[in-house]
């Protein structure tokens, strides 16, 4: 990947972050208006390694690896800038470079380290590749850097990334993700030696059996724990919306109809999927893969996984693509009815991993311990919200920092200042989006 060196940011840059903090401090206070600026500053130059072959390398904070899905994330607040900002846009060119290396280099990780470091979360993990942290397939991996990469270029025109290997390596996504309709043939394996369910994958590494649904399989969720059942619903939509990108990229810079054309039939394959199997009565009880609900029953949701045998799993999680999360990951393949019904029930005690505390109720995860609320799941509630939501789930935000300035992965419901990952980038870049929407709102002229 070539030799890494920290830059410091270009002065546009710092303009132009600065300039965003200003506007929050005018509609959210000073205290929101600091964090945000210091959040800002803080993703870009201590978690953004610039490397001088034209790419950037993105660890999550307190852990030196690069998620497909974090390093994405953890952008979301600056793509409103990449037009009138040249030098932001450059950087966000050279992570969706990395991305793409990444994933040429191994379709099915979740993570990599900085070049051929050796580092793994578990050395007795199956996959021993120096390049690889973490070897846990998850579909959002492939999702999330084609959005990064379709917003860039929408947003600026810009078409460098789509070089012979973005080709290689978005004709290989569609490729596989249509591979693992049906999972049986499979060649991906994954082990671990724990006593931990969702730190491994069951049936020798293949995870729990499947039937062909059209949807696509993933043995890991985007908290990385191992899914229930195979068919996580949320995943499979953004991945759908992501197969609609790669069709335009394909299409209009590519001059590849074969590939644009398969993309968008496989992603209205696994809408049809989710449609068949994935929306399921709200009742509890009620028999699993309807199409919709009988008399008496709760409007119909969205299940959070399904296996296409009959197993329905009703929950959501902290992270995402979550359930709550779907206007914002899959604006064009997502049923809106249905999504209001589901929105319903995760933010309810119905969900399993609804918190109720004295200090914040919101989704946690079975990832984190219970009784604890995700600051990033706040912050999906408030942007998949009303104006109001926004505006007072930003302040339950900022009152639940610890005193720190900072998000955190996790918190105590009743006592925020018991809360895990003292540096999670990706939560402070979502509170951060959920300001600048405010100060977008509430000053639109100044904004």
């Amino acid at each position: 990947m070539g030799a890494m060196t920290r830059t410091p940011l270009d002065p546009a840059i710092t303009a132009t972050l600065t300039a965003a903090a200003d506007r929050v401090r005018a509609t959210s206070g000073t205290q929101v208006g600091d964090m945000v600026e210091a959040a800002l500053l803080r993703t870009l130059t201590d978690t953004v390694t610039m490397g001088d072959d034209g790419t950037a390398f993105v660890i999550t904070g307190d852990i030196p690896a690069m998620w497909m899905r974090d390093s994405t994330t953890q952008l979301t607040p600056y793509l409103r800038f990449l037009a009138a900002c040249p030098p932001l846009a450059d950087l966000v060119a050279a992570v969706v470079r990395r991305q793409l290396a990444c994933l040429d280099h191994d379709p099915y990780a979740n993570a990599f380290n900085d070049g051929p470091t050796g580092a793994h979360y578990d050395p007795e993990d199956v996959c021993d590749d120096p390049h690889v942290w973490e070897q846990k397939y998850e579909i959002d991996s492939f999702a999330y850097p084609v959005t990064l990469a379709h917003t860039l270029w929408r947003t600026t025109g810009r078409e460098d990334v789509f070089d012979g290997r973005a080709h290689r390596v978005l004709r290989t996504i569609v490729d596989q993700l249509r591979a693992e309709q049906d999972h049986d043939v499979s060649p991906y394996r994954f082990r671990r030696d724990t006593d931990i369910p969702t730190e491994t994958l069951a049936r020798d590494g293949r995870g729990t059996a499947v039937g062909r649904t059209g949807m696509t399989w993933s043995g890991f969720r985007p908290s990385d724990d191992a899914c229930t059942y195979g068919y996580n619903i949320p995943a499979n939509l953004f991945a759908a919306q992501a197969l609609l990108a790669i069709g335009d990229i394909a299409g209009e810079v590519l001059d590849d109809a074969a590939l644009a054309a398969d993309a968008r039939t496989l992603s209205g394959e696994l809408v049809a999927g989710v449609e068949a199997f994935g929306v399921v009565p709200g009742a509890p009880g009620a028999g699993p893969g309807l199409p919709g609900a009988g008399p008496g029953d709760a409007a119909p949701v969205y299940a959070y996984e399904v296996d296409g045998l009959g197993g329905v799993l009703r929950m959501d999680d902290a992270n995402t693509p979550s359930l709550l999360s779907l206007p914002l990951v899959a604006p064009d393949v997502y049923d809106a009815d249905v999504w209001r019904a589901t929105r319903a029930f995760v933010l309810s005690p119905a969900n399993p991993y609804y918190v109720t505390g004295t200090a914040a109720s919101g989704i946690g995860s079975p990832h984190t311990r219970p009784g604890r609320v995700w600051p990033i799941a706040l912050a999906v509630e408030a942007l998949t919200g009303t104006p109001e939501d926004r505006v007072r789930l930003l302040g339950v935000l900022a009152r639940t920092d610890a005193g720190t300035g900072r998000m955190h992965e996790a918190f105590d419901a009743s006592d925020p200042t018991v809360y895990s990952r003292p540096w999670f980038s990706w939560a402070d870049s979502m509170f951060c989006e959920v300001a600048l929407v405010v100060a977008e709102e509430t000053a639109p002229d100044v904004c």
